[in-house]
Parts: C-alpha cells; structure tokens; sequence
C-alpha cells in the first residue's frame, strides 16, 4: 500500500486521533483497533523517546496522562518495565508498526513525533517494518522534518501548525483568546505557506482546525501539498474544514463523520 492523501469519494480523509480515544483508552493497541473498526483510512499516534532509548506510544511526559490518572511523574525518566506497572496497556512503537503490518494491511499510518532527536531511528524502523510508504511523519520540528526527508527513507513529513508551534494550549482557561488568535491568522497564513513547506521540505500541511480556509488550502495545494485539519469533533466544524476543501481531518470521534458528511 501506498499512502495517499487525497479526499475519497467527495469527503476527507478519516484519521483516528490517537486510535479512538472516545470508545478505548488513548494510543494503546485497544485504541488503534477500534480506529480500525470505526473504518479510519489512517490511524495518528504519538511516539516518544524514554531515557534509555526506548521508544514508546505516548503523547507526552506526564506521566498522569499517560497512566490515565494513577499516577503523577515524569514518563522518560522511567523504565519500560516500571511504565506499565501504571499503565499496563502502553506499547512500544514496535508493537504498534507489527499492528499495522498485522492488522491493519490498508490502513495509512500517522506518526506525530514528539521526540526529535529520535528522527532518524523511528525512520529506520518504519523501514525495517516495511511500511515507509504508507507512513507520514507530523511535528513542529522543522529541522526533524528536514532529516527525514532528506534521508530518502520515501516517509511523507507533515509540519503542524499553528497551535503547537506558538505553545498555545485550546484546552486551558486562555482557550477562547487562543482559538481568536488562531482565527486571526486566516488572513496571513495563505502568505506563508509555501515559504513554511520549502523550508520544511514537508509535503503535507496539518493545520489546527481554527486555521484552516480555502485561502490556505488552495495554497498548499498550488505547492502539491495535502492538509491534514486537527483535532475536529464538532459537526459543524467539520462541515466547515469540510468545505474548505482539505485532504483528511483528524478527529477524537470518528462516528461524527457517518453523522455530519454524507458522501
């Protein structure tokens, strides 16, 4: 299989955030296989680096988020034995690509990466499993994105934007300005985007929600760039990212799009 990111049959592309967060815990193998039957053509998953070099599915290094409210510390200063005393259900980035290869044969793979400096080894094993070419690579790492793809390993890299690149958090007690800001950049956003992908070297765009318009989607497809619109779980939001015309959307509630998008 080759990763394609287009729209299918007048819609965007589905990716499970995190597996399925909204039916099994988030980045265990329970939340990928109910991604997989909720039909997602890509499954998004975080990958971070522990201290001994260990590479696990984790979204951060809260440790509270990761063991789902056990427990308070830090994720890399632990071993992999130790993580799952607190979160039995954590796998390594190995056991999650043999799912791919094993179980989900048609379905593309979405790697947000968290720990840059491990660029180059989550490439080699991408590759060792087979699965270059139906893999893309999302951060806001630019030089990250650069090494991966000027390493010719044939992984599509995806630079995010906005939100995480400007430490903006849409969940805390700032969210309402963070969200005006974000809108704020509609009108200067379609400016940039060819000079973010040639200094990237990215081939995808993934924009939080709020940033998205037919301006900068037009743009990144004049440049022969797809994008990606995150993290939507409201109707209307994604009949409006819907309509600005991207390529795939990434969402925590997979049944929104039976819900909201007919075709």
């Amino acid at each position: 299989m080759t990763l394609v990111l287009e729209r299918r049959d007048g819609r965007p592309l589905r990716i499970g955030h995190r597996g399925a967060p909204t039916l099994a815990p988030e980045n265990t193998l329970r939340s990928l296989r109910a991604a997989l039957r909720e039909g997602a053509e890509l499954i998004e998953f975080d990958v971070l680096e522990l201290a001994d070099g260990e590479l696990v599915v984790a979204h951060s290094d809260d440790l509270l988020e990761v063991s789902h409210g056990v427990v308070r510390g830090s994720v890399r200063r632990r071993s992999l034995t130790s993580l799952r005393e607190v979160a039995p259900e954590l796998p390594t980035f190995d056991e999650v690509l043999a799912f791919f290869v094993e179980e989900a044969p048609d379905t593309g793979v979405h790697l947000d990466l968290k720990s840059p400096a491990a660029a180059s080894e989550i490439a080699a094993r991408v590759d060792r499993f087979g699965l270059a070419g139906r893999t893309l690579v999302s951060s806001t790492h630019i030089k990250a994105l650069r090494r991966l793809a000027e390493g010719g390993s044939g992984i599509r890299t995806g630079l995010t934007l906005p939100r995480a690149a400007l430490g903006i958090d849409e969940d805390g007690r700032l969210a309402p300005v963070a969200r005006m800001g974000l809108r704020a950049l509609h009108g200067a956003l379609p400016a940039v985007v060819g000079r973010l992908l040639s200094v990237s070297r990215a081939t995808t765009l993934v924009l939080h929600h709020t940033a998205v318009s037919p301006a900068a989607v037009r743009r990144a497809h004049e440049r022969g760039a797809a994008v990606v619109a995150w993290t939507v779980d409201d109707a209307l939001e994604l009949q409006r990212v819907d309509t600005a015309g991207v390529d795939a959307v990434v969402t925590n509630d997979l049944r929104i799009f039976a819900s909201t998008l007919t075709a």
